[in-house]
């Protein structure tokens, strides 16, 4: 009987291997990115006008989080319970109050990160077409992906499934053309929870015969490898460095998933924590004259995220400042505010700059990276 027992344990052992060899090497096998340097498409709006100097603009930045994390949901990868929406109507009720929230004092541009095309986690809501629908009337789209993943077997109890996710800029301006850079990223197998991430730019001409080169952008989070997070940065700040010197006008907005606030722990109110995705923002590193707006924030003191560890909880949750802005030097900066809607439908707080384009100088400008 006991050797009849551990033939039949070696066996279910032996079955077990070969099922999870078969899936890593699935994986490995179907594991893609998408070429750098892409040219995006445009869903123009009849009669969209140029981008006007001196005339102030409103850009809203939001990571809506897929749709999948409202105040009483924890995430796995941050050591919660879930992986997926609870379900397609709770992604759909989500999706109505950032479509909502993004009306109040409706923005120019709009940059919304983690928005799923197709995707088990948000229960196939296709969150691009709800967004391009709801603003057609009066905003130009452009979508980049930056997520895509074969079906993910992780975490067992409840497997977070295949998914496509990505960037999507809005804009009430006209947007002469579009395109997409790949990011770097881990080369363990970690890539497939961070994979292709990558930039987007919409270029969108002035009344000055220039650009405003507006990038969304969203960094990785959970990579423990501080190289990739560099390496991210620094062509992200090469590629601004360039678009400056040719004369055009740069704003960039997303998930820096990096601390702005240096005194952020003060700020809020709370510990501060060495997660991987709250290291300080590498403001010294920044092309020379391009900043980071941050006046009033800490007076403000209205965090943009929060961690997903356990439900929300005011007062008791980590907060912190990562979500905001990068702008060129011929970019005025005359607000910028975290709009405080309660982390009700996406464990982010939309963030919103008022800026206006300087005229443009004679000749490139000098900036180095």
């Amino acid at each position: 009987m006991t050797k009849r027992l551990w033939q039949v344990l070696g066996g279910v052992a032996g079955g077990v291997g070969l099922v999870a060899g078969s899936y890593v090497a699935y994986m490995l096998a179907t594991y893609r990115r998408l070429p750098d340097d892409q040219t995006l498409p445009v869903h123009h709006r009849p009669g969209a006008a140029l981008m006007q100097t001196g005339r102030e603009y409103t850009v809203q930045t939001f990571n809506i989080g897929y749709g999948s994390y409202p105040p009483s949901y924890s995430f796995f990868m941050a050591g919660g319970k879930s992986s997926r929406a609870t379900s397609a109507a709770s992604v759909q009720q989500a999706m109505r109050g950032i479509e909502a929230t993004t009306r109040q004092d409706l923005p120019d541009f709009a940059l919304f990160q983690e928005v799923d095309s197709d995707g088990d986690r948000s229960r196939h809501v296709n969150e691009v077409a709800w967004l391009t629908g709801a603003f057609a009337q009066t905003h130009e789209a452009v979508y980049g992906q930056n997520y895509a993943t074969k079906y993910l077997a992780y975490p067992f109890t409840q497997p977070i499934g295949a998914a496509q996710s990505g960037l999507l800029t809005l804009s009430t301006t006209r947007i002469d053309s579009a395109r997409r850079y790949s990011l770097p990223i881990p080369t363990d197998l970690s890539k497939f929870l961070d994979l292709d991430r990558a930039f987007t730019v919409a270029q969108l001409p002035t009344s000055d015969g220039h650009h405003l080169q507006l990038v969304n952008v969203h960094l990785s989070a959970f990579t423990k490898n501080r190289a990739v997070q560099a390496a991210q940065l620094h062509k992200l700040f090469a590629y601004i460095a360039a678009a400056y010197r040719t004369g055009d006008y740069v704003v960039v907005g997303g998930d820096f998933n990096h601390r702005l606030l240096t005194n952020s722990a003060a700020v809020f109110h709370t510990k501060q924590p060495d997660y991987t995705w709250t290291h300080p923002f590498p403001v010294a590193d920044l092309p020379a004259g391009f900043t980071v707006p941050l006046a009033g924030l800490a007076a403000a003191a209205v965090p943009s995220v929060r961690y997903l560890d356990a439900p929300y909880q005011p007062g008791r949750t980590f907060v912190t400042l990562i979500d905001g802005f990068i702008v060129s030097p011929n970019v005025t900066v005359k607000q910028v505010r975290v709009v405080d809607a309660g982390f009700k439908d996406s464990d982010h707080n939309p963030v919103r700059l008022t800026f206006a384009l300087q005229p443009a100088m004679e000749g490139p400008h000098d900036s180095t990276d």
